[in-house]
């Protein structure tokens, strides 16, 4: 089956993708994104969700930062003002 894009704008979309991509062709580049689109699609949650598992994976790693962290010691030092 044929898809012929007679939409400019899809069609500069296309082009655009399949130079910053290296597709071979703008036929491969459509594919590649309709792929991405429905793996996107296929697994829908919500940025809340998203953000929690992130936000725990931070928690997990614990803080870097053992000592209480003295912004103003630390630009004047960034700026040799100490």
């Amino acid at each position: 089956m044929a898809l012929y894009i007679r939409d400019p704008e899809v069609d500069e979309l296309a082009r655009k993708l399949r130079a910053m991509t290296g597709a071979k062709s703008k036929t491969d580049a459509v594919r590649r994104a309709l792929r991405n689109e429905l793996r996107r699609a296929r697994r829908p949650e919500r940025f809340d969700d998203r953000n929690a598992k992130v936000m725990a994976m931070a928690d997990a790693l614990g803080s870097s930062q053992t000592l209480p962290f003295d912004m103003k010691a630390f630009t004047d030092a960034m700026w040799d003002d100490a």
